[in-house]
């Protein structure tokens, strides 16, 4: 079967909206395109931003997000066929972290997993999620239902006093600890809720239906604790965290040892295998993988971006992914993938930026402590 070839250009569809763009504009946000939609990159400045959720609680809107369910027979064996995780040990009520990964054992996303009483659920990365719906089609047996829950908003309210501010809401979320996750109700409304984020303090993550986000984003904001917080200080904060973006700290040329989470695969899993993409983690967790990402403190002031080029003398030997001004730090810092033989905590790197050379060293992350609400071993 043939078929004229097509000459005509596509054309580049326009951003969408999210459900509280509206919200977001009525409130000063300065909105940017991002993953696909409109998104808040900051309110009142992206600085403050930060400092308020590292100190108070910030409220986020990531409905941009893919949230996803899936049901069906052998779904558990089904799953663990396609990701790493440890699908068939997920006791209700509890989350993990995850990935989606090439046949050559590329990222290809990185994930959240949880399972619910009726079903699994997964929130993938906006800018990715059709592609990732388009590899889990491919994959799952037909006796899976997978469904893109675009009918549900997704909101993240992160920082110190996060939990104070959502309990009066929403009584008895206290009792989750981290990566833990329970269904909840307000006015009405079910609320998926569970106790994790991207910023590294406590907070939760939220799923609610479309119809009743502005109302609970009006709610938890009338809380003297919470402000809206944008895009910007999202980045800033996830940075110190230590905590990867995908399509800048993790892509498909780049593996789960050498991005250093590993531990994301449980032992048994690291054995068996059986996932797509096992070989090439099996192979560089036994000979280690030739490139590592790398947190990296740099001296004086100026800030390292994406696409900076790191040094060891004259030889190039890695690649900056991510970097900025620290707000809680009060120095630059940024993140990258080096060569092995160059990723050992305190080695001595430079960092060209502007023609000039910056002096930076190898850095443990997190840059700045998690604060995560642990359940007492």
């Amino acid at each position: 079967m043939s078929a004229e070839p097509d000459t005509e250009i596509e054309e580049e569809l326009p951003p969408q909206e999210l459900v509280l763009d509206g919200w977001h504009r009525a409130r000063g946000a300065r909105m940017v395109e991002f993953a696909g939609y409109m998104m808040p990159i900051q309110y009142e400045g992206i600085m403050a931003e930060h400092l308020w959720t590292r100190t108070h609680a910030g409220l986020f809107d990531v409905s941009h997000m893919g949230q996803l369910s899936f049901t069906g027979e052998g779904l558990d064996a089904a799953l663990e066929a396609i990701i790493p995780a440890s699908i068939a040990s997920l006791a209700l009520g509890r989350q993990r972290y995850s990935l989606l990964l090439d046949e050559e054992g590329g990222i290809l996303d990185d994930l959240m997993v949880s399972r619910r009483p009726d079903d699994i659920y997964m929130v993938v990365n906006g800018a990715t999620k059709y592609d990732d719906i388009g590899w889990l089609i491919e994959h799952l047996p037909d006796d899976v239902t997978m469904n893109l829950m675009d009918e549900h908003a997704l909101l993240a309210l992160q920082g110190p006093e996060a939990v104070v501010a959502l309990s009066r809401l929403v009584p008895s979320v206290e009792g989750l600890f981290f990566m833990q996750c329970a269904g909840f109700a307000w006015q009405g409304h079910d609320l998926w809720v569970s106790r994790s984020g991207y910023t590294g303090e406590d907070g939760f993550e939220i799923s609610l239906p479309a119809e009743a986000a502005e109302a609970f984003a009006d709610a938890l904001c009338a809380q003297a604790e919470v402000k809206p917080i944008g895009l910007g200080a999202r980045d800033s904060l996830r940075l110190e965290a230590g905590l990867p973006l995908y399509g800048h700290d993790l892509s498909p040329e780049i593996s789960v040892i050498g991005a250093d989470l590993g531990f994301a695969i449980l032992k048994k899993r690291r054995e068996a295998g059986g996932y797509i993409g096992h070989a090439r983690v099996a192979r560089e967790l036994a000979q280690g993988a030739p490139v590592k990402r790398v947190g990296l403190g740099i001296e004086g002031k100026l800030p390292a971006r994406e696409g900076a080029e790191i040094y060891a003398g004259s030889t190039k030997v890695g690649t900056v992914t991510s970097g900025g001004h620290s707000p809680s730090l009060g120095v630059p810092i940024a993140m990258g993938w080096v060569d092995a033989a160059y990723a050992a905590t305190g080695t001595a790197l430079e960092i060209e930026v502007r023609g000039k050379r910056l002096a930076a060293r190898v850095a443990p992350m997190p840059f700045v402590p998690h604060h995560y609400h642990r359940q007492p071993s």
